[in-house]
């Protein structure tokens, strides 16, 4: 299905019935990631899987930024007049459910993010000068998004006032100390660094990640 938002047409899918959720890709990527967890997620809730603007099925734009791309989720919850839906964010869709519980903080219930950054600072050096060699090459406004945004301040994650999940594999791209500070400075926050995981790791069609989520939601 598509739904016209904030001056894109959003893809998504919808399935399963019970309390709302919705979830979030990384970068480069689309909804088709969490064919296992949509599967397993709609035995109990309304799975709302988005592909965000730029990405997989929905418009194409010039011009990225993670403002847009969480004014974007926000219209769809409006639009489609979803009461408190739980958020699950990977990479990129972490960042936008953190900037989503800043900017409208009565819109989620809970918020779980994996492998989040707060600022292009928390990615590991190495894979940092990787990206910036891709971008060099490239050109590509995905990479100039991770490479130049997000800018999320302490104050802002403290002022999130829902409860929040922070997952991390401890094998991330991004910095475990990075990890560390976002879950601290969110008042109502949970910290899982899993064990022998990577970025992707336990994100893509693994059980592990739908456990964490329900144990959380639970």
């Amino acid at each position: 299905m598509t739904i016209s938002v904030n001056g894109v047409e959003l893809f998504y899918k919808k399935s399963g019935q019970g309390r709302p959720i919705i979830l979030l890709h990384g970068n480069g990527q689309d909804h088709r990631i969490y064919k296992t967890m949509i599967e397993e997620l709609s035995d109990r809730y309304t799975v709302y899987a988005l592909d965000s603007r730029d990405h997989g099925r929905s418009s194409r734009v010039k011009h990225l930024s993670y403002q847009s791309k969480m004014e974007d989720v926000a219209q769809f919850i409006q639009m489609l007049d979803i009461k408190k839906p739980i958020l699950y964010g990977f990479s990129d869709g972490g960042i936008i459910g953190l900037q989503l519980a800043i900017r409208h903080p009565d819109m989620l219930s809970k918020l779980i993010i994996s492998g989040a950054n707060t600022h292009p600072d928390g990615i590991k050096r190495f894979v940092f000068v990787i990206m910036k060699a891709v971008y060099f090459v490239t050109r590509s406004r995905k990479f100039k998004l991770m490479l130049t945004q997000p800018d999320i301040s302490e104050a802002e994650l403290g002022s999130i006032v829902i409860p929040v999940l922070v997952l991390a594999g401890r094998h991330d791209i991004i910095k475990e100390e990075h990890t560390l500070h976002i879950a601290g400075c969110i008042p109502d926050s949970n910290l899982r660094i899993l064990k022998g995981e990577s970025h992707t790791s336990y994100v893509l069609d693994n059980r592990k990640l739908y456990d964490a989520i329900e144990a959380f939601i639970s």
